[in-house]
Formats: C-alpha cells, sequence, structure tokens
C-alpha cells in the first residue's frame, strides 16, 4: 500500500496577462520532476507562475488510480523582474531561463490551454505541427479558440500549440465545429 500523498499544486498563481513594467513572463527549464516543486516554492515567494497540468489514469494491479500530471515535463511559466529571477534561481530547481521574444502571443497560447482547463475539456500531449492547417473551433465549449491540425482527415484532433517549447496538447472536437482557416507552416 502506497503511504506517500500525491502532490497538488495550483495550476495558476496570478493571472494570464501581460504584465507591465519589469515584470516578464519567462519559460524557466527545471530539473526532472521539480516543476511542481518550482510552482510550490514561487507561490510561497509571491512570484506568479503558470503549470499547466491534466489528469492521468494508469492501472496497476487492477486498481485504476488518477493523478494531476504535468502537461510540459520539466516547464514552467513564470512572471519575473529581475529581483524575482534571482529568488528563483537559488531555488535550486532550475537549470535554465528561455527568453520570450512575443509576450503577447506566449499568453494567447496559454489561454487557449487554460481555457481547455476551465471548461473541463479532456487534453492529452501530442506532437507539435510545424506544418498543417490553422483552424478555428466555431461552436461548443472551445468556441472561439484557434489551433493547427495535421490535415483535412484529422479534424477532429486540434492541436493548441506553444511555440516557443515546439510541444502541443490535442483536445477532440467534433469536425462539423472546425473551420479552416489557412495554410499553416513556420518557416526558420
Amino acid at each position: 500500500m502506497a503511504t506517500h500523498k500525491p502532490v497538488h499544486v495550483d495550476e495558476l498563481f496570478g493571472e494570464l496577462k501581460l504584465y507591465e513594467d519589469d515584470f516578464v513572463w519567462t519559460v524557466v527549464h527545471t530539473k526532472p520532476k521539480c516543476e511542481k516543486k518550482l510552482a510550490e516554492y514561487a507561490r510561497m515567494n509571491n512570484v506568479r507562475y503558470y503549470l499547466p497540468q491534466f489528469t492521468a489514469t494508469r492501472i496497476y494491479q487492477r486498481r485504476k488510480v488518477s493523478f494531476d500530471t504535468v502537461m510540459f515535463p520539466s516547464y514552467i511559466f513564470l512572471v519575473l523582474d529581475h529581483t524575482a529571477k534571482q529568488k528563483i534561481q537559488i531555488s535550486g530547481f532550475t537549470t535554465s531561463f528561455i527568453k520570450v521574444r512575443s509576450q503577447a502571443e506566449l499568453i494567447q497560447e496559454l489561454r487557449a490551454i487554460h481555457g481547455t482547463m476551465e471548461q473541463d475539456v479532456e487534453v492529452k500531449p501530442g506532437i507539435w505541427l510545424s506544418k498543417g492547417l490553422e483552424v478555428e473551433i466555431t461552436d461548443g465549449p472551445l468556441k472561439g479558440m484557434h489551433g493547427v491540425v495535421e490535415d483535412h482527415d484529422k479534424l477532429e484532433e486540434v492541436r493548441l500549440q506553444v511555440n516557443i517549447l515546439r510541444q502541443a496538447v490535442i483536445v477532440k472536437v467534433d469536425a462539423r465545429q472546425v473551420k479552416i482557416l489557412s495554410e499553416f507552416e513556420i518557416v526558420e
């Protein structure tokens, strides 16, 4: 019998918005399995963060166990200024900081992912696409969200991408609720 308690950390501390002054969103690469520890440390030091999570289910010896797991392993999104960055650096949970070039784009991507959590829509990790079709969901709980699909045959699997991480999550929708906007390709 397991004696440890599952670690539960709030997904969002603060707001998903653009901040003024020296406060900017930064992607922090953490040591393995330290995302929730860093989130707790950030909360104790009054540093705003976003740590997307989803519920995973596993079967162990005929028992079904559900638990919250991090959507993007080894990454957390923090709002930092110089002082907060120093606090986070001394935590012992970080490996590097990734500068965000487009704050507005990152906020838009994170809001889309957070919106799925608020609407209680099932999400699962998916492959990031550099090429595909840009779509908009026209009906249902995710109405108005933009995403990417692989091709015309897979309209029911909309990917909400976080381009800075080159990672995505998949939401399942009815293909009739998806409107194709344009071709999508990232050229580097």
